[in-house]
Order: structure tokens, then C-alpha cells, then sequence
């Protein structure tokens, strides 16, 4: 029997409930929602994002009286959407259709060596290391990336082959099919262009985009010490409204990129684009904000950030991390049998994990603005949001820390 992991909900609340599960691309949509006798819903969810379910922050954030837990049911029917081919199910058929006309043997190998995931930006897709490496598809060329290209409905193809360390993490990035690699993605109305071949492009901050998007920053001056092309610079300006943002970074194709994005979301009047390294930022005691949006740490910026906040008023830092939660030793057999039964005790441990780092951060925070100020502040953990997993141990997180003078 095949049982599916679901989130239990109540009836009254299950739309909002729903909405947020498919704003954190939670929600297993193969699947349709099961309707229960005693007033709940349950909606399911895909198993290899139980890990970040925090089903305390869902709670707070959907409605703080309802109730809500983790639950295995029996597989429900598929959803309109399941019923329908996969585009990785669409793209192994074809490639395989494609090499046997050709004389061509199929094997395992091959079939996983198609993508199930990938990143798209307008009318071009930009596929992930670990993926067609075989050189079967080089060997057939343009025929195949055509294929390709036609069944996910874009007229270009690129891939990452690797991410160069060059210090400004330029992407090299191979052309499959197509000339330009200039590219338009728009996010919650906010409009990108830039190269993929000299910048990159996260698609998985997409939730800290739009969190950004929702704060009230009205008449605050906001600092970005990692702007890049403006992943959070232009949320700040477009959505939260800041009166002012400093972004800094530098990347010279991404300043370019962040230029042109200023310009074309029509915000350019109200931010100043500092080139180079924010170390050397010859700002001080002005940013009611400061956004530090570095993984996988940014603590070469907090003294940066320490020295820009305003000192009679303090400010926010928003302090980027990647958390890594101890491994516990248990055997395979273990781990798949208590997968989802242990889903919340782990969700509680990684919670646990990230807030003793954020506790530590804001003591070490605390002793840089004694230290760079002359003065004593006090430090208030408002929140620590979780962006995304990199690995079952390893949590991109964002620590709200509320810095106030004393």
C-alpha cells in the first residue's frame, strides 16, 4: 500500500492553508486534497520537503488557533495535474524514441541522466550541473537540443557547468541552443535582466523575496551589502517602499546588470550603487536596515553592518546563514521506516540548531557594536525565517536581529 505524507488541517482554514503550501512549493499537486469526516482537510505534501515543514511557524503565519499536523494516508487520487505527463516523463520518451531510430541502445543510465528540475528564465531554460553529461547528446547536437527545446515550449537551452572561483561566483554557463544568453525574469511584478553567463540568478530565495516584499519600510534607509544584479535591492525599493537603499557589490557585470534593473522598474532615483568592497564602504550611522544576504556566511560583513547603523535609534540586520545540524547515527532501515513519524521531532531539533546560532550571533553582535560604537546595545531576535535546504542537515536561514542602543 502506498501511503502519502499530508498536512492535516481544519476545513475552515484549508484554503489559507493551501495557499501557503504552494507559495513554499510544499504541496505535492500530483495528488488531490482529502476531505475528512471530523471537518479537516488533508492536503499532501512532497516527502522530500518534510524537513522544513515547521508546522509551529505555519501555524503562526496561516492562523495561530488552528490546529495542524502530519499525517500518512492511504495514496489519493491523482489530481488533473498528475493525470498528466511530466516534463521529465515527456523528455525521456522522446530522447529515447529519438537515440533508438538512430540505431541507438537506451539504457537506465541514460534515462537518469535526463532533467527533472531547471531554471527558466522567459524563453530560455538553464539547466543545472549533472545533467546530460553523456556525450550521446553532444554527439547528436542540434536535432536533440531542438527536441528539448520544443517540448518545454522555449526557443533556448544553457547549462551550468560549474560556478568559477573567480570571487564573484561568475557561472559557466554552456549555450545549447540559441546565440544570446541576455535573459528577463520576472518575479512578484519585479523585472530582471541580466547575462546568464556572467551573473547568477538564485530562484530558490524566491520566498525571502517576497517576505522582503511584504515588510513596511517606509521612510527607512536600507543598506544591501550583496546586492547583486538586486535580488533583494529592488524588493526594498519596489514593494516595501524604502525611502532610500545603498547597494553594494563588486561584481562589474552584476553592477551593470543592477543598473539596468534600477532603471527599468523605475526606482533608479532612489538607490546609490556602491562598487567594490563593502569593507571599504565609506558609510557610517545611517541605515535604519541592513541586509546581509550572503550565504554561505556573511559574517565578514557584520562589522560593515554594525558600523552603518544609526546610533541614537539602532536598526534591523538581516543576518544570511547556512546552518548545519549534527548528523544523528542511525541505520538506513531506521531512517525510512521513521521518516515521516519523525518528521516534527527533527523539524523541533533543526529549529533548536538555529536558534542557538542566532543566540550566539546577537551576543557577537552585541560585542561589535561595543566594540566599533563605544557604546552599549542590546540585541532582539525578532525572527529567523527559513529560506531553503541545501542538504537534510544543512538550512539556509535569515535571522531578523533587532539592534537597539542602550
Amino acid at each position: 500500500m502506498v501511503v502519502i505524507p499530508c498536512l492535516k488541517v481544519p476545513q475552515r482554514h484549508a484554503q489559507l492553508y493551501r495557499k501557503y503550501l504552494l507559495l513554499k512549493g510544499f504541496l505535492d499537486r500530483k495528488y488531490c486534497p482529502q476531505k475528512h469526516p471530523d471537518g479537516t482537510v488533508s492536503f499532501p505534501v512532497i516527502a522530500s520537503v518534510l524537513p522544513q515543514l515547521d508546522l509551529v511557524a505555519i501555524k503562526e503565519y496561516v492562523a495561530e488557533d488552528s490546529i495542524c499536523e502530519i499525517v500518512n494516508i492511504q495514496a489519493p487520487p491523482f489530481s488533473k495535474k498528475g493525470k498528466v505527463k511530466s516534463f521529465n516523463e515527456r523528455l525521456v520518451e522522446s530522447a529515447q524514441a529519438l537515440l533508438i531510430s538512430k540505431g541507438e541502445t537506451w539504457s537506465v543510465d541514460l534515462e537518469r541522466d535526463i532533467p527533472s528540475r531547471w531554471q527558466c528564465h522567459g524563453d530560455l531554460i538553464l539547466f543545472g550541473e549533472g545533467c546530460f553529461s553523456n556525450t550521446i547528446w553532444k554527439e547528436i547536437g542540434l536535432e536533440f537540443w531542438t527536441l528539448v527545446a520544443q517540448i518545454l515550449g522555449v526557443k533556448r537551452l544553457a547549462q551550468i557547468k560549474k560556478i568559477s572561483k573567480d570571487g564573484f561566483r561568475t557561472p559557466m554557463v554552456v549555450m545549447l541552443l540559441g546565440d544570446s544568453s541576455y535573459v528577463t525574469h520576472i518575479d512578484n511584478h519585479i523585472r530582471y535582466e541580466f547575462d546568464i553567463t556572467k551573473c547568477m540568478f538564485s530562484s530558490g530565495n524566491i520566498t525571502e523575496k517576497l517576505r522582503i516584499a511584504s515588510f513596511y519600510c517606509s521612510g527607512e534607509t536600507v543598506v544591501d551589502l550583496y546586492a547583486g544584479i538586486g535580488y533583494f535591492t529592488l524588493p526594498y525599493l519596489v514593494h516595501a517602499k524604502a525611502s532610500h537603499v545603498h547597494a553594494c557589490e563588486w561584481n562589474p557585470d552584476a553592477i551593470k546588470a543592477l543598473h539596468r534593473n534600477l532603471q527599468i522598474n523605475g526606482v533608479s532615483d532612489r538607490c546609490t550603487v556602491h562598487q567594490g568592497d563593502n569593507r571599504q564602504l565609506p558609510l557610517s550611522n545611517l541605515a535604519d536596515r541592513v541586509n546581509l544576504g550572503l550565504i554561505p556566511s556573511s559574517e565578514e560583513g557584520w562589522p560593515v553592518a554594525c558600523r552603518l547603523l544609526k546610533r541614537d535609534t539602532g536598526g534591523i540586520l538581516h543576518i544570511h546563514q547556512n546552518v548545519t545540524a549534527p548528523l544523528r547515527n542511525e541505520t538506513p532501515e531506521h531512517s525510512s521506516a521513521t521518516d515521516v513519524e519523525e518528521t516534527p521531532l527533527r523539524i523541533q531539533r533543526d529549529m533548536e540548531v538555529w536558534a542557538a546560532w542566532a543566540t550566539d550571533t546577537a551576543s557577537r553582535i552585541c560585542t561589535l557594536l561595543l566594540d566599533i560604537t563605544g557604546g552599549k546595545w542590546k540585541t532582539n531576535i525578532r525572527h529567523i525565517e527559513h529560506v531553503k535546504t541545501y542538504a537534510p542537515h544543512i538550512s539556509h536561514v535569515v535571522l531578523d536581529l533587532e539592534c537597539k542602543p542602550l
